[in-house]
């Protein structure tokens, strides 16, 4: 299980997405645009062109953002795609 997650020390929404998955005991690679410029472009290439951060890829499958990750785990997908090897 691979987790890629996009942030800033800024984006409240960045914290609570790692908090949730921190809860869900699952490790992620966090890669800081704000400290790493450079990754915003690799971001918005992965991410489709989406510009916000967080942007989480789980498995190299971009999941989209704060939003996207909540109503995952709300409908019970994220665990689901989460038990995927």
């Amino acid at each position: 299980m691979e987790i890629d997650i996009y942030t800033s020390p800024l984006c409240g929404f960045c914290t609570v997405a790692k908090n949730l998955l921190i809860k869900k005991g699952l490790d992620f690679n966090e890669y800081d645009v704000l400290k790493d410029p450079s990754l915003k472009s690799i971001m918005i290439e992965r991410a489709n062109g989406s510009k916000t951060v967080p942007q989480i890829f789980i498995n190299q499958h971009h999941i989209g953002g704060w939003e996207q990750l909540f109503g995952l785990d709300q409908n019970g997908k994220l665990d689901k795609i989460l038990s995927k090897k």
